[in-house]
Protein backbone atom coordinates (compact mmCIF):
# COMPACT_ATOMS: atom_id res chain seq x y z
CA UNK A 1 0.00 0.00 0.00
CA UNK A 2 1.27 3.47 -0.85
CA UNK A 3 2.16 5.88 1.92
CA UNK A 4 1.95 9.66 2.12
CA UNK A 5 4.50 11.79 3.96
CA UNK A 6 2.62 14.87 5.17
CA UNK A 7 4.56 17.88 6.49
CA UNK A 8 2.99 20.91 8.11
CA UNK A 9 4.53 24.02 6.54
CA UNK A 10 2.35 26.82 7.88
CA UNK A 11 0.89 27.67 11.25
CA UNK A 12 -2.68 26.87 12.19
CA UNK A 13 -3.03 30.24 13.96
CA UNK A 14 -5.80 32.20 12.29
CA UNK A 15 -7.34 29.20 10.56
CA UNK A 16 -10.86 27.96 11.01
CA UNK A 17 -11.52 25.51 13.86
CA UNK A 18 -12.39 22.75 11.38
CA UNK A 19 -8.99 23.13 9.70
CA UNK A 20 -7.22 22.97 13.07
CA UNK A 21 -9.17 19.81 13.87
CA UNK A 22 -8.17 18.30 10.53
CA UNK A 23 -4.47 18.94 11.23
CA UNK A 24 -4.86 17.32 14.64
CA UNK A 25 -6.67 14.32 13.11
CA UNK A 26 -3.81 13.91 10.63
CA UNK A 27 -1.41 13.82 13.59
CA UNK A 28 0.30 17.15 12.91
CA UNK A 29 1.22 19.31 15.88
CA UNK A 30 3.58 22.07 14.78
CA UNK A 31 5.45 23.53 11.82
CA UNK A 32 7.92 21.10 10.15
CA UNK A 33 6.30 18.14 11.91
CA UNK A 34 6.02 15.12 9.59
CA UNK A 35 3.71 12.13 9.70
CA UNK A 36 3.35 9.12 7.43
CA UNK A 37 -0.19 8.00 6.66
CA UNK A 38 -1.60 5.28 4.42
CA UNK A 39 -2.89 6.60 1.11
CA UNK A 40 -6.69 6.43 1.22
CA UNK A 41 -9.60 8.53 -0.03
CA UNK A 42 -10.29 9.68 3.55
CA UNK A 43 -6.75 10.96 4.07
CA UNK A 44 -6.74 12.59 0.61
CA UNK A 45 -9.96 14.41 1.53
CA UNK A 46 -8.44 15.65 4.78
CA UNK A 47 -5.38 16.89 2.90
CA UNK A 48 -7.61 18.73 0.42
CA UNK A 49 -9.12 20.72 3.32
CA UNK A 50 -5.70 21.95 4.51
CA UNK A 51 -3.67 21.87 1.29
CA UNK A 52 -2.51 25.46 1.88
CA UNK A 53 -0.91 24.45 5.21
CA UNK A 54 0.82 21.18 4.31
CA UNK A 55 3.15 19.52 1.84
CA UNK A 56 2.52 15.96 0.61
CA UNK A 57 4.97 13.44 -0.85
CA UNK A 58 4.18 9.92 -1.99
CA UNK A 59 6.44 7.20 -0.62
CA UNK A 60 6.51 3.44 -0.83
Amino acid sequence: MAKLRITQLRSSIGTKPAQRATLKALGLRKIRHEVVQNDSPQIRGMIAKVVHLVSVEETK
